[in-house]
């Protein structure tokens, strides 16, 4: 008999959730994007105790040294150790990448799911400022808000969660729209749920695995638009470390310091690559139906 039921029980324990996670830990890609994400993530918190020396005094006797035992990722122009701007670049980095997703996530999803459910000249009026907010290219938004705003790392972070905004709002509309003709709300509908708590407790949860995925992939643009805002000026002020801001004063001595220009550059190219990786095993682990 405990033969019998040993595989109904375990059936029964098998929820969608676990299934996605085996599907997610069987990507390596992904498993492999999660570890590096992480590793950033400790070097953010942890920075004050990781660094080396303070990323903003310079030492006028160690201008431009090339990496070595004591500054392992060599020195900038004014002495500044390259390594330790770079750990306390990706608080920036990630900073930004988080909070300008939350911004577009709390202004999209909610004026998405309001287009889709209430619907008619709703629905036709957000659209349409969706849309011509998408005719815009995204960085471009991002930078003339910011130049509106006012060189800063905060305001930098709205204008890239503002600028952001309108794809939440897309697929917001998108999967509400497929969710809410289905059974479950109809029938939640006609034992005369009020519509607040139709499109709250029914229809949101079941859309938010696509914006889940959305919202990973959307760190990794938000990661490269801080950076091109503060390679323009627009993001981080100096003296405080900005892999932008670094990138922009390392291209003025590639030839002779290139080392001030590797190790910023490729801390962007890993840290967006990782978010990339590990937003496209989500996808598929979510969405089993998705190739």
């Amino acid at each position: 008999m405990s033969a019998d039921l040993g595989p109904l029980l375990i059936q029964r324990g098998d929820t969608p959730g676990r299934r996605a996670l085996r599907r997610l830990l069987r990507r390596r890609g992904a498993m492999l994007g999660l570890v590096i994400v992480l590793a950033f993530i400790v070097l953010a918190i942890f920075a004050p105790l990781i660094a080396p020396y303070d990323p903003v005094a310079a030492s006028w006797s160690a201008v431009r040294t090339p990496p070595s035992t004591e500054y392992w990722f060599g020195t900038d122009e004014i002495g500044r150790d390259v390594l330790s701007r770079v750990v306390w670049g990706t608080r920036a980095s990630l900073l930004a990448g988080l909070v300008s997703v939350c911004i577009s996530m709390a202004l999209g999803v909610p004026i998405g799911l309001l287009a889709a459910y209430v619907g008619g000249w709703t629905d036709g009026l957000i659209s349409r400022f969706t849309d011509s907010m998408l005719a815009v290219p995204f960085l471009i938004l991002a930078i003339a808000l910011a130049a509106f705003l006012g060189p800063s790392l905060t305001n930098a972070m709205i204008a890239i969660g503002v600028s952001a905004t309108p794809i939440f709002i897309r697929l917001t509309r998108a999967q509400v729209l497929a969710v809410k003709v289905e059974d479950f709300v109809e029938a939640a509908r006609a034992v005369g749920n009020p519509h607040w708590r139709i499109a709250l407790r029914h229809i949101l949860p079941n859309v938010l695995p696509p914006l889940i995925v959305q919202a990973t992939l959307a760190i990794a643009a938000a990661i490269i638009a801080e950076a091109s805002l503060s390679f323009l000026g627009l993001g981080q002020q100096p003296p405080a470390p900005s892999w932008g801001s670094m990138l922009n004063t390392a291209k003025n001595y590639v030839d002779n310091a290139p080392w001030m220009a590797i190790w910023p550059g490729l801390s962007i190219f890993l840290l967006v690559l990782s978010f990339n990786l590990f937003g496209d095993g989500l996808r598929d682990a979510l969405d089993p139906k998705h190739k």
